[in-house]
């Protein structure tokens, strides 16, 4: 039994498909999950094993008919409708109409699709508190989007959409992902199907 500490770096782990070495801080977190086969070093960063995916799917699985599992069903149930609106400010900030790229040099355009993203965390970030105070993980995701958000209004225009930073579309997944986990779901049971291109 791993001490619940070490769950959280696995959870980690899982959730962002990889960890950099350096942002361990704490290597009696670490090791255990080491020596157990969950996580492996890949050069300067961690990912997760087959055998971490395993146990962390059990772990992040709530209780099926506990109070928690029906907190976050309702808040997963809230959080789909978000879900297609994220998708549609992403598609608008990257193509404009007529399936122009957006190349951001038109600021009113932008700042209308900022002003719908800012709309939508407000509407979210109630969502996501709701479930944290039930499992506690969920706690840095309003935090982390809405980081995330400020560096798109300073002008930072990759931090909206680009998978190489903790981008909004990035945490986001992350969220999503981490809602069908705690629910015992996959995408392939929503609405799309897995194959929905960009899906969040």
């Amino acid at each position: 039994m791993l001490p619940d500490e070490c769950y959280l770096l696995l959870h980690e782990v899982r959730m962002r498909g990889f960890v950099e070495l350096s942002a361990v801080t704490e290597e009696r977190l670490l090791a255990p999950l080491l020596d157990a086969g969950l996580v492996a070093r890949a050069r300067t960063s961690l990912r997760v094993t087959t055998e971490g995916r395993s146990l962390h799917a059990t772990w992040a699985r709530l209780a099926p008919g506990s109070e928690a599992e029906q907190v976050v069903t309702r808040a997963y149930e809230r959080f789909l409708p978000l879900n297609a609106e994220l998708l549609r400010v992403c598609h608008d900030w990257q193509v404009r109409p007529g399936d122009v790229p957006n190349d951001h040099r038109d600021l009113r355009y932008d700042w209308s699709v900022i002003d719908r993203l800012r709309a939508l965390d407000e509407r979210a970030a109630p969502v996501v508190r709701r479930a944290a105070r039930e499992v506690a993980r969920f706690e840095p995701y309003p935090r982390r989007l809405r980081a995330a958000l400020a560096r798109v209004e300073e002008g930072a225009h990759d931090w909206l959409t680009s998978p190489r930073l903790d981008s909004y579309h990035t945490v986001w997944m992350q969220l999503h992902e981490d809602l069908l986990l705690a629910l015992g779901r996959d995408r392939a049971s929503e609405a799309g199907g897995p194959g929905d291109p960009g899906g969040a």
